[in-house]
């Protein structure tokens, strides 16, 4: 349930929350409230979503294909990147392609969700990255054993710096702007920086032929 609104009621002879308006607020009732309930869903579906493939996808390379479990870990996490680039391409060209007529107010329902459903794999991207980086040394032969904590994780930070400060702001600065403060506004171009993920596929294909 949402609380009430903290700015008074614009209806004409609202008391104490009286009118039709305050009451449905007060419910959880009200638009804005429904579609806050949204998006949490589609998070949760998001945070259960995107480790859950990469955790199937490791397995399932361990167990069907006999990939040693390091290799499992790095194929899995580019195959759940790509999985997630794909979805947000189809994603984006289905907004773009629905908001033609007017790119500035035409809106469609996926500009709100996919984003709120996408938001997660960004927090468990950074994690898969750990992992990728913790496993590469076996994957190239370098010997089964593994770097403390601390060290591992300061080599990741100074080699992948940039993504995950890419991520960072993806979940800080861009999720912010594309549910709460475009107010509707421009659903077209949210579509089309969607549709840039399309080359995330190639970029991760690259990177397994080079293991």
């Amino acid at each position: 349930m949402s609380a009430p609104p903290s700015r008074p009621c614009p209806a004409p002879r609202c008391r104490r929350g009286r009118c039709r308006r305050c009451r449905r607020c007060r419910r959880g009732r009200c638009r804005r409230c429904r579609r806050g309930w949204r998006r949490g869903c589609s998070a949760c579906r998001g945070s259960s979503f995107f480790p859950g493939l990469f955790v199937l996808a490791r397995r399932g390379l361990a167990a069907i294909a006999g990939c040693p479990q390091s290799r499992a870990t790095v194929l899995a996490a580019r195959l759940v990147s790509s999985v997630q680039a794909v979805m947000a391409s189809t994603a984006g060209l289905i907004i773009s392609s629905s908001c033609q007529r007017n790119v500035i107010d035409d809106r469609h329902w996926l500009a709100w969700a996919y984003p709120s459903f996408a938001v997660p794999y960004f927090v468990y991207d950074v994690y898969a990255m750990y992992l990728c980086h913790l496993c590469r040394a076996q994957v190239k032969g370098h010997g089964p054993r593994r770097p403390g904590p601390a060290r591992a994780a300061a080599a990741f930070l100074r080699q992948e710096l940039l993504m995950v400060l890419h991520h960072l702001a993806m979940v800080l600065v861009c999720f912010p702007v594309a549910t709460l403060w475009r107010q509707g506004k421009g659903d077209f171009f949210l579509g089309c920086l969607l549709m840039a993920e399309l080359s995330t596929p190639f970029v991760c294909l690259g990177k397994v032929l080079i293991l």
